[in-house]
C-alpha cells in the first residue's frame, strides 16, 4: 500500500468515525441516530464531501445541512456571490459561493445559523467550494438551493 493510499484509507476511517459520533448524539449526547430524509441528506453530503476531499474530486452533487461559521465579504468580480463558511456535521468546512445575481441573498445570516443546501462541490487546496445553489437560467445544470429560517433561496 502506498503512502497516498494509506492516507486516503485513514481519512475515510476518520470520516466514518466522525459520522457515527455525530449521528449517534445530539448537542447534549442524548438523541438517537436520525432516520428521516433530512438526516439522510446530511449523511449523503458528508459522505460525498469526504470522498471528494480524499480523491480531489470536483463537480460532485451534494445536499445537506451545515452550520455557518464565518461570514465573508461578497465576491463582486464578475457574477456577484454571497460567501460564507459552512461546517458539516463531520467537521468538513465548505466555502459557499451563492450567486446573488441569479438568486436572492440570504437575509439576516449569522454565524451559528443552520443552512440547508443542494449544489455542486468543487475540490480545492483549502477543502472545497459549494456553488450552483440556484436555478440554472439555461436549464443545462441541476438546480440548487439554500434554506435558512424556513425560506428557500433559489
Amino acid at each position: 500500500m502506498t503512502h497516498s493510499q494509506f492516507g486516503n484509507r485513514l481519512f475515510a476511517i476518520a470520516a466514518a468515525l466522525l459520522l457515527a459520533y455525530f449521528y449517534g448524539h445530539d448537542q447534549l449526547g442524548t438523541a438517537p441516530a436520525p432516520t428521516d430524509k433530512a438526516a439522510a441528506s446530511v449523511g449523503n453530503a458528508d459522505s460525498a464531501v469526504a470522498q471528494a476531499l480524499a480523491h480531489h474530486q470536483s463537480q460532485v452533487a451534494i445536499t445537506g445541512i451545515g452550520t455557518v461559521t464565518t461570514l465573508l465579504a461578497d465576491d463582486n468580480r464578475g457574477a456577484r456571490h454571497q460567501r460564507f463558511l459552512l461546517r458539516l456535521p463531520s467537521g468538513a468546512v465548505l466555502l459557499v459561493a451563492h450567486n446573488i445575481d441569479l438568486a436572492p441573498r440570504l437575509d439576516n445570516l449569522h454565524s451559528g445559523d443552520r443552512v440547508g443546501f443542494a449544489g455542486e462541490f468543487i475540490w480545492n487546496e483549502r477543502g472545497g467550494v459549494l456553488h450552483w445553489t440556484h436555478r440554472d437560467p439555461h436549464q443545462r445544470h441541476a438546480d440548487g438551493w439554500l434554506t435558512h429560517d424556513g425560506r428557500r433561496y433559489q
